[in-house]
């Protein structure tokens, strides 16, 4: 099994593999064919030894123990919203933006906010619609989120984890090849090699005839259905503190 150890995801900046090893409890050899990724059944034991040498961050340790035991490496990913009829009916009932995506970001159903506030979706092709490629992309898009930089960076890193566990989809290759031919910002972060497991994340928009930027919370959903990468990402707008201007 592949377990993917990249030098640039190690916090440990100058360890030499012989180090992990030895930090790991494990032989050289062994851990050299863990990182080319000969079919091999490590141990937990063995990984949590292997998070620990390399000083894995709590998401970069999960992300590990989820390429040690893949739980839907062999699930096809969804492709077609029609199949999520009242998942559509749940996001047509928000005022704010929410979107339905699965683990390779394409966009899948949208409301009439994320229409009218993060872009015109409807006008885009399936085969573009695409969130991680519409950061990168689409020039409305990146005007419309103010803190971009931020954002852009937190969605790279969590699409490095479903890039890792879908190794065997060729759509996740195509996506980062096309990307960091287009964009040398995607590029930059994709070498940054960091993980990050999705969570409740921040946005700023600048809204359509809105003088003042709007901050929402974004909710992931996850496992509402059959299908366990599914998501539906609902925007939650943020009230300011009374007390900020004082």
């Amino acid at each position: 099994m592949n377990l993917g150890f990249p030098n640039g995801q190690r916090r440990t900046p100058g360890l030499r593999r012989e180090e992990v090893a030895v930090l790991a409890g494990i032989s050289v050899t062994y851990y050299t064919w863990l990182e080319q990724g000969r079919d091999l059944t490590p141990s937990r034991d063995v990984i949590e030894s292997i998070a620990k040498a390399l000083q894995l961050s709590p998401d970069e340790k999960s992300h590990l123990f989820q390429l040690w035991t893949p739980h839907a490496s062999n699930t096809p990913l969804s492709t077609a919203a029609v199949e999520y009829p009242q998942m559509q009916k749940i996001i047509d009932q928000v005022a704010y933006p929410a979107y339905i995506t699965n683990e390779r970001t394409e966009i899948l159903a949208w409301n009439k906010a994320a229409n009218e506030m993060l872009a015109n979706l409807s006008s885009i092709p399936a085969q573009h619609r695409y969130f991680i490629r519409l950061l990168f992309e689409d020039t409305e898009i990146r005007r419309r989120i103010v803190n971009i930089e931020e954002f852009a960076r937190y969605s790279v890193a969590v699409f490095r984890t479903y890039y890792n566990k879908n190794r065997n989809d060729p759509t996740f290759e195509e996506t980062v090849e096309l990307l960091i031919k287009n964009s040398a910002e995607f590029d930059r972060l994709w070498r940054q090699y960091d993980i990050q497991l999705k969570k409740v994340n921040r946005v700023i928009l600048q809204l359509p005839g809105v003088k003042k930027p709007v901050t929402f919370d974004i909710n992931s959903l996850l496992n509402l259905s059959d299908s366990p990468d599914i998501h539906v990402c609902i925007y939650t707008p943020i009230t300011e503190d009374k007390d900020s201007d004082s």
